[in-house]
């Protein structure tokens, strides 16, 4: 996973990271910061596609640094590819260090987001014209 010192893309959610979320040793749950970052996806893919949309894959994740207790957590996302009903989206997780400020990527994965209609079948992406 190469490393930039900013971020990419657009702010998709921001939350913070609270101790109902941590294991054991105070550090935040891996599948805790997966599920925002699908939920950012979500609402990148949704706008993008105007449509119900559903995850259906997501690649591998290496988690750079741990989440603590008061970070703030912002996900940026961007459209990587577009198919008939499918979208490839990257999505970076950064964190703010709570009472420091300083800004930090702590994992990026890439989520495949399917536009669907009310009974869940694939439906073609709108595309700008």
């Amino acid at each position: 996973m190469e490393t930039s010192d900013t971020p990419e893309g657009e702010v998709v959610i921001r939350t913070i990271a609270m101790p109902a979320d941590t294991n054991p040793n105070g550090d935040i749950f891996g599948g805790w910061l997966m599920s925002q970052m699908d939920l950012g996806s979500g609402i990148l893919a949704a706008k993008t596609a105007k449509a119900r949309v559903v995850t259906v894959a997501m690649e591998g994740m290496s988690f750079l640094h741990p989440v603590r207790v008061g970070d703030t957590i912002t996900c940026y996302a961007w459209v990587e590819r577009i198919g008939r009903t499918s979208m490839v989206i990257p999505v970076e997780a950064w964190v703010q260090r709570y009472m420091e400020g300083r800004e930090i990527r702590v994992t990026r994965g890439v989520f495949i987001c399917v536009a669907v209609d009310e009974a869940g079948t694939p439906i073609p992406v709108q595309r700008e014209h």
